[in-house]
This record gives structure tokens, C-alpha cells and sequence, in this order.
């Protein structure tokens, strides 16, 4: 131990932006893994929201735009966009606080900053659908088209 850390120091001084760079991935990944710990949304698979919507009467919350939810969304889902979830407009899903709401956008990402704010809006299980609805399609499981 007495020879590495002067052997650290030479190399963290010769080799300063990879220091910091490897420094900066360390402390994200931890603020990133923390995150999701705290988090009040999880994050479910495609098998996982079926199951919810058979079993427990889960509701689907799609939150893309009007016209890529006309295109193709799954059976049952209602449209809301993220602002609307976050002015608390949300209508008539308010009286859902109490059974799983599952929100899907195209790729995964939109749908977790909406189930959080749902979440902090006081609906008790609420889930993101792990790469939305491009995972969905990917795995072959049917939409629904509106014209």
C-alpha cells in the first residue's frame, strides 16, 4: 500500500482529465442508481403491464402526442401529455389513485418523469413501461389505430 499511492498520485497528476472524467461516471452512476432506489415509479416490462391490466385492473397512461397516439396505442390506454400530468390536469384519472396507472411514451424515457410526477401527485402504484412502445412493437404485441 505504501508504494501505490505515490504510484496514484504521479498517474493522477499526469493523466488529470481521465482522473476527473472517471471521477464524474463514478458520481453519476451513483446519483442515477440512487435515484431509481427513491423513486416512487418503477419501471415495468411488457409481460408485467399485461399481468397488471388482467389481474389488478391497471390503467394505461399514454403520454405522447395526440396524433402518435391515434397511430398506434395499446388497447385501453388513455392520452395525456406530460404537461397536463403536470398541471395536475388530469380529469378523470383522478379517480384512479388507488389501482396501478402504467404510463407508456414511444421510447421509455418521457414516461418516467410523468409516472413520478403521478407518483408525487398522490396515485399510490404507479410504473413507466420500460421501452414504451417501440418495445412493445418490438415485441410483437398488437395496437390499437384510431382514424
Amino acid at each position: 500500500m505504501e508504494e501505490f499511492m505515490p504510484k496514484a498520485l504521479a498517474f493522477a497528476s499526469q493523466h488529470t482529465v481521465m482522473v476527473i472524467a472517471w471521477v464524474v461516471v463514478f458520481v453519476g452512476t451513483i446519483y442515477v442508481f440512487a435515484k431509481s432506489i427513491m423513486s416512487g415509479a418503477k419501471e415495468i416490462d411488457q409481460a408485467t403491464l399485461s399481468l397488471l391490466v388482467n389481474r389488478q385492473n391497471a390503467i394505461i397512461v399514454d403520454v405522447r402526442s395526440v396524433d402518435d397516439f391515434l397511430r398506434g396505442h395499446i388497447a385501453g390506454s388513455q392520452n395525456f401529455l406530460p404537461s397536463e400530468i403536470k398541471q395536475q390536469k388530469l380529469g378523470k384519472l383522478e379517480q384512479y389513485k388507488e389501482v396501478p396507472v402504467i404510463v407508456v411514451c414511444a421510447t421509455g424515457l418521457t414516461s418516467r418523469g410523468s409516472a413520478e410526477q403521478l407518483y408525487k401527485q398522490g396515485f399510490k402504484q404507479v410504473y413507466s413501461l420500460k421501452e414504451g412502445i417501440q418495445g412493445w412493437r418490438t415485441a410483437n404485441l398488437p395496437l390499437v389505430k384510431k382514424n
